[in-house]
């Protein structure tokens, strides 16, 4: 299994909402659409200045 780390964000509660909103109609938990949105901007940066190497 995945080591799997915890990340604590603090948030407006309006953004929140509003993200959650748009994670439930993509079917996605916010958790998982964050993780969705993480992975595709990590691949954005990665293609303009290289691949990122895991520590």
């Amino acid at each position: 299994m995945k080591d799997m780390s915890k990340f604590t964000l603090r948030i407006d509660s309006e953004l929140l909402h509003k993200f959650r909103s748009v994670a439930e109609y993509n079917a996605r938990s916010a958790n998982r659409e964050l993780e969705v949105l993480m992975k595709k901007h990590i691949a954005e940066f990665e293609k303009e200045h290289g691949k990122i190497e895991e520590s």
